[in-house]
């Protein structure tokens, strides 16, 4: 991240400030080389709407949302208390992540534990800078493209958020073109509930598969995500079918800030 302009929220409290919003990178936004490019294309286009905003760096440690869905509550209240303190002593109100499971773990179980900040998936937020006009968006190379849209279950059955990202997609003057399970009849990638990290269980077909015939099916150019873990499972989908080289996996950050050159 050395070419872009990343502070900590460590940096701005020496300095006595307080940024707009905490960017909450998440454990895959960090460490996987394909979603670093996720992080780097959201930070970019946070650079462009000239958004005051501050990462936690190092003091950043695991949602929690892995050991909770996989059954370890006493793990969960560990790293989730852990942050919270953190968040908590920087005085942070509004946290944006580009994870569903951040997203989902900080907006709902976090409140219990003492944690309440206003957290939104960077898809609202995106949504948000461009009804505020604080950034503008043309199609550019996507104008005219197919993309499907995949539903990450934790954004769309969990937390009802379906609209933002199609209408950003339609902000591309692309083609927004629907799988026939979508919205609330989307289905899963097949990582959620800590699946991410475990072979799947014996059976006919991975889900990740299924979910790749669908979007296939309406012949897209692009299958767009906004969540790093379906955007592994689609990635491994597609490259089961060989068609790599003719359809993209691209998260809803790197749409726009492809879009605009970022």
């Amino acid at each position: 991240m050395s070419e872009l302009k990343v502070p900590t929220m460590a940096q701005l409290f020496a300095e006595g400030k307080q940024p707009e919003v905490l960017f909450w990178v998440g454990c895959a936004g960090s460490f996987d080389d394909r979603a670093k490019k996720i992080t780097k294309a959201f930070v970019r286009i946070l650079n462009k709407a000239e958004v005051s905003f501050a990462v936690l760096g190092t003091e950043e440690s695991c949602s929690g949302d892995p050991a909770k869905r996989a059954g370890n509550e006493f793990l969960f209240q560990m790293q989730a208390l852990t942050n919270i303190e953190v968040l908590n002593a920087y005085g942070v109100k509004k946290v944006v992540t580009a994870c569903p499971h951040c997203f989902n773990t900080l907006k709902n179980e976090y409140p219990g534990l003492g944690g309440d900040y206003e957290v939104v998936h960077h898809t609202q937020f995106l949504k948000q800078l461009l009804d505020e006009k604080r950034m503008s968006l043309e199609g550019g190379q996507f104008k005219g493209k197919r993309i499907t849209y995949h539903d990450p279950c934790y954004l769309g059955r969990a937390n009802n958020i379906y609209e933002a990202p199609r209408e950003l997609i339609r902000k591309l003057d692309a083609e927004l073109v629907e799988m026939k399970n979508c919205r609330k009849k989307g289905l899963c990638c097949g990582a959620g509930g800590a699946q991410m990290f475990k072979e799947p269980e014996k059976g006919d077909k991975d889900v990740n598969i299924e979910r790749t015939e669908q979007a296939m099916e309406t012949q897209p150019d692009i299958i767009a995500a906004a969540c790093p873990f379906c955007n592994t499972m689609m990635t491994d989908g597609v490259k089961n079918k060989e068609k790599e080289t003719t359809v993209g996996v691209m998260d809803i950050a790197e749409l726009i800030a492809n879009a605009e050159d970022l």
